[in-house]
């Protein structure tokens, strides 16, 4: 499996800016944030739901 090396990340970043633009940037991280804490909150509430079926 290839790895992404630095100038593939660079090449990356350059196409989102080019498809976003700069002053979307802030959103769409801000929106890719809330949505990874999320989904954690949401393993672990399944977690914690399963654990407390268990005992």
């Amino acid at each position: 499996m290839p790895r992404i090396g630095p100038l593939e990340l660079a090449i990356i970043l350059l196409i989102v800016v080019l498809v976003f633009g700069v002053g979307k940037l802030p959103e769409l991280g801000s929106a890719l944030g809330r949505g990874i804490r999320d989904f954690r909150k949401a393993l672990s509430g399944e977690d914690e739901q399963r654990n407390q079926t268990n005992a």
